[in-house]
């Protein structure tokens, strides 16, 4: 009897041993996604982004054979929801990585993440997730486990407005240029406001009161009569396509023709087409090549990764699905570093993203913009490219405008 309980204690054991060494195999990866809710309309193609890359990832033998055992949660656009979807991935889950999406809950999850040491690859671009120490004046919170891909929405707007500058001198205009930031009350369209009109009234711009519309899509006729009625040179908007959409209809119909400048998220390909003429010039960083665009290298792995949910190869993905494979593939070559020092944990994945210089993931040259992140400073880029968009009768254009490079200051590291 004693020798059957021991040799049945010794294939638990055996047992128990196998199953960590099949769970050391996998990677859990947290995805938290927006397919729907207000910003759908661009959290969709990243998300999509997103998760082809990390099933391409797999195809392809995964990180040193070990695959992503990633889950995909729709919050909606909801905060409170992503928090509760990170408690419960603690508790089961337990991922080393997450790929999240919005302002609010990520900033919401900034000290959750740096307890747990798991890395956050937010498509939030706030500036407040920059200062990994906290030692600037103006961070909210220490971010240590918070990266994303591109320049932050403060950096975006600073090289907007520096564009905004020179297109103002260039014009041969003599007086004091008009600034306004648009938006709605809300995080993400916050995240910059006070960082960019610093900087434009260090630019010389009149800085205006913001004006508030919804981030859902909605007639917007009386603040678009407002921003007419304040004389505006040039109008920033902070919130998504769809709401801007109607926005820039609603500011058509009344008359409102300042310069407007769009962030990140804010004018893609999909508003061209649904705005048409409104939308005609509207100023945006674009951040990734386009769908068409055979030029970059890279672009021959975007199809390749594409066809894990269109094994046709023929759906149109727009400028946000590209920004999302950049996103996972980012965290992939961090965990790959990781692996090769001994364990993919949070801890090494943070490590290994602050030694990226300049660094590009392989086999998307082209794609996505070199990107450095060290310990004390988690700024991927201040590189701004700047476009403006022409519906051309549904034939549309993305006319390249500038590169800026915003200045790397110590004091906006976290603002």
């Amino acid at each position: 009897m004693r020798k059957s309980i021991m040799l049945g204690s010794l294939l638990v054991a055996s047992l128990a041993f196998a199953g960590g060494v099949f769970a050391a195999d996998k990677i859990p990866v947290g995805h938290l996604a927006c397919y729907t809710g207000p910003t759908s309309d661009v959290g969709g193609p990243f998300g999509n982004g997103v998760a082809d890359a990390m099933s391409y990832i797999n195809k392809n033998g995964g990180i040193n054979g070990k695959l992503l055992d990633y889950k995909t949660v729709d919050y909606s656009y909801k905060a409170p929801q992503a928090v509760a979807t990170y408690k419960k991935w603690m508790s089961n889950l337990k991922p080393v990585a997450i790929q999240g999406w919005g302002t609010a809950d990520t900033e919401a999850l900034v000290k959750f993440v740096a307890k747990d040491k798991v890395p956050y690859f937010s498509a939030s671009y706030s500036g407040h997730l920059t200062d990994p120490t906290g030692k600037s004046p103006k961070t909210k919170a220490p971010a240590p486990y918070n990266f994303f891909y591109g320049p932050s929405y403060s950096d975006t707007c600073r090289g907007l407005v520096q564009w905004a500058a020179d297109d103002w001198k260039a014009k041969g205009s003599k007086d004091q240029p008009k600034f306004i930031h648009m938006g709605a009350n809300h995080p993400y369209p916050n995240a910059p406001k006070a960082a960019c009109a610093a900087y434009a009234e260090e630019l010389g711009f009149e800085v205006l009161n913001p004006i508030v519309y919804s981030l859902k899509p909605a007639d917007a006729k009386a603040q678009c009569l407002t921003l007419k009625d304040s004389g505006a040179n040039y109008a920033y908007l902070g919130n998504t396509a769809g709401s801007n959409i109607s926005l820039l209809n609603s500011c058509r119909t009344v008359g409102a023709k300042p310069q407007f400048l769009a962030n990140v998220w804010g004018w893609d390909e999909n508003s061209i087409q649904a705005a048409k003429e409104a939308g005609d010039g509207v100023a945006v960083f674009v951040g990734a090549p386009s769908w068409n665009d055979t030029k970059p290298s890279g672009m021959k792995t975007v199809r390749e990764i594409s066809k894990m949910s269109d094994s046709t190869g023929k759906t149109y993905r727009n400028l946000h699905y590209m920004r999302g494979i950049c996103s996972a593939f980012y965290m992939k070559e961090a965990m790959l570093i990781a692996d090769k020092k001994g364990a993919i944990t949070g801890e090494n994945i943070k490590a290994a993203m602050e030694t990226m210089v300049n660094f590009v993931p392989a086999g998307l040259e082209g794609v996505c913009t070199p990107s450095t992140w060290t310990n004390e400073d988690h700024r991927g880029t201040t590189t701004v490219g700047i476009y403006t968009s022409l519906y051309n009768g549904g034939d549309f254009q993305l006319n390249k405008q500038a590169t800026i490079e915003v200045p790397r200051r110590p004091e906006w590291l976290g603002w």
